[in-house]
């Protein structure tokens, strides 16, 4: 059974930084592209961070660019999500997922097959 889970939610104030971990079992996504996405309440499923299988290739939502990085560790079958001069507005439940097919950076929400359970990121004025 896949599995990916999250880590390193909390609270924050803003300006301050935070690192988010994946952790996926159940097989293995190194050849895959992973993707973080958030949401907050009332609002949709907003995608956040892409990085495709080999970790050379990232994209970023408009909203995070320069503030956030993506990376993976293939050998640990982890992603990463770093984010720095975090901003109220950055309060979400944040997802990880993962594709079951191949694409080079996946942005859509239809095109992840497997999400974890969320953490909860938190940036107080």
């Amino acid at each position: 059974q896949v599995q990916l889970v999250e880590s390193g939610g909390g609270l924050v104030q803003a300006g301050g930084s935070l690192s988010l971990s994946c952790a996926a079992s159940g097989r293995t996504f190194t050849n895959s592209a992973m993707g973080w996405f958030r949401q907050a309440p009332g609002k949709e499923r907003e995608f956040v961070a892409a990085i495709n299988w080999n970790g050379d290739t990232t994209y970023y939502g408009t909203s995070v660019k320069g503030r956030f990085t993506i990376s993976r560790d293939n050998a640990k079958n982890t992603v990463y999500l770093q984010m720095n001069s975090l901003k109220p507005e950055d309060t979400a439940v944040y997802y990880c997922a993962a594709p079951h097919g191949w694409y080079t950076i996946p942005i859509a929400v239809r095109q992840y097959d497997y999400w974890g359970q969320g953490t909860q990121v938190t940036v107080s004025s």
